[in-house]
């Protein structure tokens, strides 16, 4: 296969040669003095092994060699601009539609706000918004399936820029009947990896984030779940229904804090927190409306 391609530049100049018949106007026409181009198109002949031009008093002639590879430069030529117009639109329409993908506790209790302050600022954005566990987020985002991506676990996916947005914390939430809301001290870090929880499923930020917390801090790892469910919500159903407690962001459980549904359950002996991230291929520059969405993620909320 080839590599030693013709310069474009070097073919467009060609193609006006030969309309014209002249370099001096060929040259004024891309803007470029006749030396210039003159060694633009001796290069040019070398790259292809062939005379294009006859060069006399009278102006520059095309070589029959030369007329054959004008027909070709023409093809070439137009080939390449339909491809940068192609570009060209490709980048229209990333300015004008955002892919984002977000972790479930993200999605449902902080995005809306987010796309919310979006669509205010700039109404002709388009946003298609995938919600997943942020194992899956990390994955959209490598693969280019999305422009961004939001989750909520301890470690960085690979290959991925980051920006934090933000601070969760993860609350033992039991029923108001469980034993555990009813004890005067804290559960203990050992006792809250023994016990079967209710849980999220794997590759979840919060279920991830419980697992590395234990490990990091006890060496231990949690207990077989009592129930695995797919959502904050059906989670949220099982504990205040007594099946088990569970480990959830505090964002998820505010409402049913606030009024008795659930209680939190002091813990001991392990750091709950979690950081908040928005992530973003590496070797890519964030597009307009996804920098947006960063900067309004990462700004004071009002209190």
């Amino acid at each position: 296969m080839r590599r030693n391609w013709p310069d474009l530049a070097s073919l467009e100049l060609f193609l006006l040669v030969g309309s014209y018949g002249s370099i001096g106007r060929a040259a004024a026409e891309m803007g470029l003095t006749q030396a210039s181009a003159s060694r633009r198109l001796d290069t040019l002949e070398r790259e292809l092994g062939v005379p294009l031009l006859v060069r006399d008093t009278t102006g520059s002639r095309l070589t029959p060699q030369g007329r054959a590879v004008l027909e070709r430069a023409g093809d070439a030529v137009a080939a390449a601009e339909e491809l940068l117009e192609g570009v060209a639109a490709l980048r229209r329409r990333r300015r004008a539609v955002l892919g984002v993908a977000a972790s479930m506790t993200v999605a449902e209790y902080l995005m809306p706000g987010w796309l919310a302050a979006l669509r205010a600022a700039e109404p002709g954005i388009e946003v298609g918004l995938r919600v997943v566990n942020s194992e899956d987020v990390g994955d959209l985002v490598h693969d280019g399936a999305v422009d961004l991506g939001f989750i909520e676990s301890l470690d960085l996916p690979r290959d991925l820029a980051a920006a934090g947005v933000g601070t969760d914390r993860l609350a033992v939430v039991t029923a108001p009947g469980h034993p555990w809301a009813r004890r005067g001290r804290p559960v203990a870090v050992g006792e809250l990896a023994a016990t079967p929880l209710v849980m999220r499923e794997r590759g979840s930020g919060t279920r991830t984030t419980l697992e590395q917390a234990l490990a990091r801090t006890a060496g231990v790892e949690p207990a077989a779940p009592a129930l695995e469910l797919p959502s904050n919500a059906a989670v949220k159903v099982a504990v205040t229904s007594g099946a088990a407690p569970a480990v959830l962001s505090v964002l998820a459980v505010t409402g049913e804090l606030a009024d008795g549904r659930l209680r939190e359950v002091p813990v001991s002996g392990v750091d709950l927190r979690r950081p908040l991230r928005a992530v973003w291929p590496r070797r890519f520059r964030l597009s307009a409306p996804a920098a947006h969405l960063v900067r309004i993620a990462t700004a004071p909320q009002p209190r």
